[in-house]
């Protein structure tokens, strides 16, 4: 089998993906991407556009099969690597896409409105679709204080997404602390795999801040 290609940068969110490609089992050869750069290695140049329009990472390419967006390469890995056991069992397919889409739409947009100083006004908040930010962050916080995982109790891939998200929002201030949010982010980065792909980035991030 082919070895994977995944473009990233360790400052982005292509953490996620390679949390994910790890979690899968996947055999894959990084390619490092710089932001705004048009010339090769460049996010924005001609080649990477080819793959991703959006001239952003992350994206894997998988023999023809491109993906990109961090919920759709989650969800493309746990089922093209199925002895990985990451995919959803019949009984967790509800709550696996449910709160992955949860993830990739209203926390998504409820945060990083936030992080821009936006705040929905009360009468406009049906046209936002999630409401308002802290309806978003009590509804995920709920769903921890009575579950271990997104699907229960057993850890799937929609847990790299969405604990992703977690980890990364008590981190950075950018998610309300709760402690069902403390407690899910110590199981997930508690993963063997987590641990292996935050070691890779961690050094990548180590060598660009040295170099400069």
């Amino acid at each position: 089998m082919a070895k994977m290609k995944f473009y990233t940068n360790p400052m982005s969110r292509g953490q996620i993906a390679r949390w994910a490609l790890h979690e899968a089992g996947a055999d894959y050869e990084q390619y490092l991407l710089e932001y705004g750069e048009t010339g090769d290695g460049g996010m924005k140049s001609a080649d990477y556009l080819a793959i991703n329009p959006m001239g952003k990472v992350p994206a894997i390419v998988d023999g023809n099969a491109v993906v990109t967006e961090c919920a759709a390469i989650c969800a493309y890995l746990a089922q093209r690597f199925p002895d990985a056991g990451l995919a959803p069992a019949d009984n967790e397919v509800a709550s696996y896409y449910r709160w992955m889409f949860f993830g990739a739409g209203p926390l998504e947009a409820a945060v990083t409105n936030k992080a821009l100083g936006f705040a929905v006004e009360a009468d406009k908040e049906m046209m936002a679709g999630y409401g308002n930010y802290d309806r978003v962050v009590d509804v995920l916080a709920a769903h921890f204080d009575a579950n271990d995982f997104v699907c229960g109790n057993r850890f799937t891939m929609a847990d790299v997404y969405v604990g992703s998200q977690i980890v990364w929002g008590q981190e950075f201030g950018t998610v309300t602390p709760k402690p069902s949010f403390a407690a899910y982010a110590e199981r997930v980065t508690q993963r063997e795999a987590y641990i292996a792909a935050k070691e890779i980035d961690g050094k990548l991030i180590a060598e660009a801040q040295g170099a400069d």
